[in-house]
């Protein structure tokens, strides 16, 4: 596997054709993984946090542009915590028929 980091420093791997090689479902989405996985930290740096999930990008933003440091902590690897939120609920349901490898620009949360 190869690594690269992305312009704004945040690791990503493209991942190879091996299935056996790395992770295979998307830790928010729970769809396969494409061409190009980020690896977020659930609990941020900033806040202390270790573990990394690997991620679809287009998941990661969507993360971020609905909660603020402080409260990815609070929820930190619970997942249906983050799924309860009504955005992020309706990105998923949304992103579910999607591919894999499928991008958009995602909507900033207005605060």
């Amino acid at each position: 596997m190869a690594r690269k980091h992305s312009k704004h420093g945040t690791p990503v791997e493209v991942q190879d054709d091996n299935p056996s090689t790395g992770p295979s479902a998307c830790w928010l989405c729970s769809r396969p993984l494409g061409k190009v996985t980020v690896w977020h930290h659930p609990v941020p740096k900033s806040r202390g946090g270790r573990d990394v999930v690997s991620m679809h990008p287009i998941c990661q933003q969507t993360l971020i542009a609905n909660f603020t440091n402080s409260e990815l902590q609070r929820h930190a690897l619970d997942v249906d915590a983050l799924l309860a939120n009504p955005s992020v609920r309706k990105f998923v349901d949304w992103i579910a028929k999607k591919d894999p490898d499928f991008t958009a620009s995602v909507t900033k949360k207005h605060r």
